[in-house]
């Protein structure tokens, strides 16, 4: 889970598609203020982004949309701390709108903080069940946890021969190239049977 040129989790939700997902708050005279922060951030000029973002919020501090783009900018400056308040506090002002609750499980995942993410993405989908997104997210959260699931059998029962296939189908399934940039998981204990392949 990534964010802006956010992988989807597979997904944080990228600051291109928040304009899309949030349009109906957006008039006319605004989408030109989005699409200039959204062009600053893919030229690479986060600050000044931020910086049009937090201008334009000073006089709308109720504009979801405006405040989904300056937690995507946030994130991709580096600050998960300031995106994952940013978001959470998007959730507390608008719990009606998925898109903050995705975001906030792919933060979430980067810090594997699976329960977390999972819980972010089943408000998701609650709210919007057809959000293909997050469906796609929470497989990949449950996949992670399963993965520490048999990491913790494997390290409590060595000799548990049914453990290490299951992660080495979990390790290919994210090592696949077809994959996005997704949260490492955790090594393998040390088996000394081979894994299956089929």
């Amino acid at each position: 889970m990534t964010q802006h040129r956010p992988s989807r989790f597979s997904s944080f939700l990228p600051a291109g598609a928040a304009v899309l997902a949030l349009t109906l708050w957006a008039g006319a005279a605004r989408a030109d203020d989005y699409a200039d922060v959204n062009q600053l951030l893919r030229q690479g000029k986060a600050a000044e982004a931020l910086g049009k973002a937090d201008a334009y919020i000073a006089g709308k501090p109720r504009d979801p949309q405006m405040r989904f783009l300056r937690g995507v900018i946030l994130n991709e400056q580096g600050r998960q701390a300031d995106a994952t308040a940013a978001f959470t506090q998007l959730t507390q002002d608008f719990p009606e709108l998925p898109e903050p609750y995705n975001n906030l499980a792919a933060l979430y995942a980067a810090q594997s903080r699976f329960d977390k993410a999972r819980d972010a993405l089943e408000t998701a989908i609650r709210l919007n069940p057809s959000y293909a997104t997050a469906h796609e997210n929470l497989g990949d959260v449950y996949t992670r946890l399963a993965a520490q699931s048999y990491g913790q059998a494997q390290e409590l029962e060595p000799a548990n021969t049914t453990v290490a296939p299951k992660l080495a189908l979990i390790h290919q399934l994210f090592a696949a190239p077809a994959a996005r940039d997704a949260v490492a998981l955790p090594p393998a204990a040390p088996n000394t049977r081979k894994p299956v392949r089929r």
